[in-house]
């Protein structure tokens, strides 16, 4: 199996991105929330992948985060969901806020991402709710993360790797004569902060 590649990033599109390696171009279907957690082009990138093999297909899927690749192979156990599928629930939804969603049963949350219907809400509650590696417990989050952690998950929720959203988030902090002193405030103003620099701008 190849677990990962690594390359130069010299494409983003909606739902796929596309690494130079040595010469050799490769192109991976992607969540579409995921897509800026990979960086900007020209950075050099780690892609997760997963490979589907059959007779007459095949496909490498791509990852920013071991976390997100697993999430996408228990969907995969959930009868009825296929890879496209599967791509398309992490594209409306990250991986962490879904893990709420099936631990809180939160049906309305599951219904509102394109495509996905009741029924199909309800089998992902009754499949994976408890079952999936808890990337949201205090055993496996990040203590890096500190007084900012709705922050830095708000931020993977929106596909930004989470480790540079929490160094984004901790640098912009740190200027706290910069921030407004109303913590309300403060806190969408750090949220604002860290989409610029994750995103570039």
């Amino acid at each position: 199996m190849i677990n990962a590649i690594s390359g130069i990033l010299c494409h983003k599109g909606l739902d796929s991105i596309r690494i130079d390696n040595h010469g050799v171009e490769w192109e991976f279907p992607v969540p579409a929330r995921s897509v800026e957690g990979f960086g900007r082009l020209g950075d050099s990138v780690r892609v997760l992948t997963w490979l589907l093999h059959r007779e007459d297909q095949m496909k490498l899927y791509g990852f920013p985060s071991e976390a997100e690749r697993t999430v996408f192979l228990e969907l995969l156990t959930v009868d009825g969901i296929g890879p496209k599928q599967a791509l398309k629930i992490l594209g409306g939804i990250g991986a962490d806020e879904l893990e709420r969603a099936l631990e809180g049963e939160d049906l309305a949350r599951l219904e509102a991402i394109p495509g996905l219907g009741k029924k199909t809400a309800q089998k992902l509650v009754f499949s994976l709710k408890g079952k999936l590696p808890s990337s949201l417990s205090s055993r496996s989050r990040p203590e890096s993360e500190g007084p900012h952690e709705d922050i830095v998950r708000a931020l993977a929720d929106l596909g930004y790797d989470r480790k540079r959203a929490a160094e984004a988030v901790r640098a912009i902090a740190s200027e706290s004569s910069s921030l407004p002193a109303d913590s309300a405030d403060r806190e969408r103003e750090l949220f604002r902060r860290a989409m610029v620099a994750l995103s570039g701008a």
